[in-house]
């Protein structure tokens, strides 16, 4: 890997895991493209923790004062919290419990590509969620389906801010609340995922990655990952969500094009 290639895989992570594209399903794509194997998990591991760092610094003051409330035991903040942790149960579960064939999802070449059109479908349908929307904090059943989205999202190529925010529309979640909900329910996930990492990343060699290529990856992912954060809202109040589609839909479509001839 280069420098290059480090900065531009940072971006890719940083814009795609927020923006409704899906992270995973680009990340494969591109590695494909530029034919760029990344040894080990270091370098995953920290662009993750630069997306992280996004969310804690858009959504700073929301995370301060959940972390206050929740300290000071106030009820209106442990029960949020407890909707958060809620939805990170599905994710967690598949995740820890199903760990190795989510792994061999990421070895089959077509699947970031026919899931990215499943994502397209998914998008499009916020058109008629749209109307649904009512109110501010999601129920404990509607916390608990949000999480079944994002456990979805773990096959790359399906939109984790993507799926989680339309199920959040489609149970009636004014949609800044369900972008704000999304986002904070990844911390944990995000936080969760680099931690069960760990083991890998101390016992193997991470091959031909240098200091510096992580500090690249790790910043462009995070610099990248604040604007995608900022536009995914402006997009959510323009109403406009589901103009993400057609691109899912064109991204996948060329992607298995490419397989096919290759």
């Amino acid at each position: 890997m280069t420098a290059w290639d480090a900065f531009l895989l940072g971006i890719v992570q940083g814009a795609t895991e927020f923006l409704p594209v899906s992270s995973s399903g680009h990340l494969v794509i591109v590695q494909s493209l530029l034919s760029v194997s990344v040894e080990g998990v270091a370098f995953e591991v920290i662009v993750h923790l630069g997306t992280l760092f996004s969310i804690m610094l858009v959504y700073r003051s929301r995370i301060t004062e959940l972390t206050v409330g929740v300290l000071g035991k106030d009820q209106h903040s442990l029960s949020y919290a407890g909707l958060l942790f809620v939805a990170t149960i599905p994710a967690g579960l598949i995740g820890i419990l199903a760990k190795e064939p989510i792994e061999l999802l990421f070895d089959a070449p077509a699947v970031p590509g026919i899931a990215l059109l499943v994502t397209g479908v998914v998008l499009w349908s916020s058109r008629s969620a749209m109307g649904r929307q009512s109110v501010t904090r999601p129920t404990l059943t509607a916390a608990l389906l949000i999480g079944v989205a994002q456990a979805c999202a773990l096959i790359p190529g399906i939109s984790r801010s993507g799926a989680t925010v339309v199920a959040a529309m489609w149970l009636g979640l004014e949609a800044r609340e369900a972008a704000a909900f999304s986002f904070l329910m990844a911390v944990p996930v995000i936080a969760g995922a680099a931690v069960l990492q760990i083991p890998d990343l101390i016992g193997h060699d991470q091959e031909g990655l240098s200091l510096s290529l992580l500090v690249i990856g790790g910043i462009a992912a995070a610099v990248t990952g604040v604007f995608a954060i900022r536009m995914f809202v402006g997009v959510l109040a323009r109403r406009s969500f589901h103009f993400f589609a057609p691109y899912c839909w064109t991204v996948g479509l060329l992607y298995l094009a490419y397989l096919f001839v290759n």
